[in-house]
């Protein structure tokens, strides 16, 4: 099985050497390491991992502001390490869009459970936003497809019915979509109906 990915930031040294000797040997593969928000948003934009882990408290830029940037681009679910847990800085984590929260002292034992909680709530958002993309699209064909069966059904005195049969039966002689067939429809007529210059 591939070894996960990930990227870590901290600005302090030592929690760096233990976060990257804790992920190591539960058999993740840490790919940089960052001390300031920027490194972290540019490591994550190089090496492409599974995840980054990220403390809150980094000079330049946050680790949330840098999970906002993140999430936005669509690169990684990130992690958020912090010793502050006060609900402000939840608040601004979940609208950055991060995917999971540790606080500071963290055991190994913690790492597993968190990391894997992020990935699967990462997984079940990129589906969600799949879903919703299809969704949208085939409302667009189907809006399409109704307005060229339109175009038919006034332009030839069609039933409703022929007119959806003509584009079918036109999609499956070209071997092009119904949407193409209609897209087609809509612009002759609209070409027709434009007043010559």
């Amino acid at each position: 099985m591939r070894k996960l990915r990930i990227v870590i930031a901290d600005d302090e040294p030592i929690i760096l050497l233990d976060l990257r000797q804790m992920l190591e040997e539960l058999g993740y593969s840490v790919v940089a390491e960052a001390s300031t928000g920027t490194q972290a948003v540019e490591m994550v934009r190089k090496f492409k991992p599974d995840l980054a882990i990220l403390d809150i408290k980094m000079p330049e830029m946050d680790g949330i502001e840098a999970a906002r940037i993140l999430h936005e681009e669509k690169l990684a679910p990130v992690l958020l390490l912090t010793a502050y847990s006060d609900a402000e800085l939840i608040q601004r984590a979940k609208q950055a869009g991060v995917y999971g929260y540790l606080v500071k002292p963290f055991k190994q034992a913690d790492l597993t459970p968190a990391i894997e909680i992020a990935l699967s709530r990462y997984q079940d958002t990129l589906e969600l936003e799949h879903q919703v993309q299809d969704l949208k699209e085939t409302l667009e064909t189907r809006k399409l497809i109704e307005r060229a069966k339109g175009i038919l059904m006034d332009t030839y005195g069609l039933r409703e019915q022929e007119a959806y049969r003509r584009i079918q039966v036109q999609s499956m002689n070209t071997r092009k979509s119904m949407r193409e067939i209609a897209e087609a429809i809509i612009i002759a007529h609209t070409i027709q109906q434009s007043p010559e210059r």
